[in-house]
C-alpha cells in the first residue's frame, strides 16, 4: 500500500498511509495530511489513487509543489520521490509500483533514515497526543507524563522518531540516535521548553531525569 513519509529537518514527524482514492494535504485542519505551516496553502494539494497509481496534484498553491526539485502541476508519482512543500518534505513510497534505479532518501547527514515498515497506529486519545512514527530498537528509555490528563501514564521510546503534543498548537520530536536521545521543536508558535529553558532550531540531547513542558503538559525523561 502506498505511503507518504513527511519530514522536516531531517526529523520525520508522520507516516500517512493512502488508502482513498482522493487523499488533500494542507495547512487547514479539515484535510488528510495537515502540515500546519504559513508556508503551506490551505488547500495546498492532493493525492489521487486510481488502483496502484498515485497523481499528486497542486490546487494552485501559493508556493507551489515541488517533486526532485522540479515545480509540477500535476504528476504521476514514482517509488522514493521526493515531494517538496515548504520546508517539508514528503517521501511517496510504494513498493509494489516496481524497482527504481536509484533510491533517494531526502534526509540530513547524520539523521536516521526513515524505515519501511508499516506506519503505526496513533496512541490513545489523551493529553497530550503522542504517536509513534517510525520503527527502531528496544526500549531504552520513556517519556512520563507528569500533568494533564494523562498524568502517569508512561510512553516508552520504542520507536525511532516519537512525536509528542498537540497538532496545530505545538508538536515535537524525540529521535533515537546510536549514542542516546535528541528533541527537538517541529512546528506550532509555543516552542516546548527544556528544564525551563525554550528549545530552539537546533536538536538538544536529552538526559535522564530532563523535564520537558510542552502545550501545557510536563513531561519527564526517563532513561534506562
Amino acid at each position: 500500500m502506498p505511503k507518504m513519509i513527511v519530514s522536516i529537518d531531517g526529523v520525520v514527524i508522520k507516516e500517512v498511509q493512502l488508502t482513498k482514492d482522493r487523499t488533500t494535504l494542507g495547512r487547514r485542519p479539515y484535510n488528510d495530511i495537515v502540515i500546519d505551516n504559513l508556508a503551506v496553502s490551505g488547500e495546498h494539494a492532493v493525492l489521487q489513487m486510481t488502483g496502484n497509481e498515485v497523481y499528486l496534484e497542486d490546487l494552485n498553491s501559493t508556493n507551489g509543489t515541488y517533486v526532485n526539485g522540479k515545480a509540477v502541476k500535476k504528476q504521476l508519482l514514482q517509488n522514493n520521490d521526493a515531494v517538496e512543500i515548504g520546508k517539508y518534505k514528503i517521501k511517496y513510497v510504494n513498493e509494489a509500483a516496481g524497482p527504481t534505479f536509484e533510491r533517494t532518501v531526502m534526509m540530513k547527514a547524520g539523521a536516521v533514515p526513515p524505515p519501511l515498515a508499516p506506519a503505526a497506529q496513533p496512541a490513545a486519545a489523551a493529553s497530550p497526543a503522542i504517536a509513534a512514527a517510525a520503527d527502531g530498537a528496544g526500549l531504552t528509555a520513556a517519556i512520563k507524563v507528569l500533568s494533564g490528563a494523562a498524568a502517569g501514564r508512561q510512553v516508552p521510546l520504542v520507536k525511532v522518531v516519537t512525536t509528542i503534543g498537540k497538532p496545530g498548537v505545538a508538536v515535537a520530536a524525540i529521535t533515537k540516535r546510536p549514542h542516546g536521545f535528541v528533541v527537538a521543536h517541529v512546528e506550532g508558535a509555543n516552542r516546548p521548553t527544556l528544564n525551563g529553558a525554550a528549545i530552539g532550531a537546533e536538536a538538544v540531547t536529552l538526559k535522564n531525569g530532563d523535564l520537558l513542558e510542552l502545550a501545557g503538559t510536563q513531561m519527564q525523561f526517563v532513561q534506562a
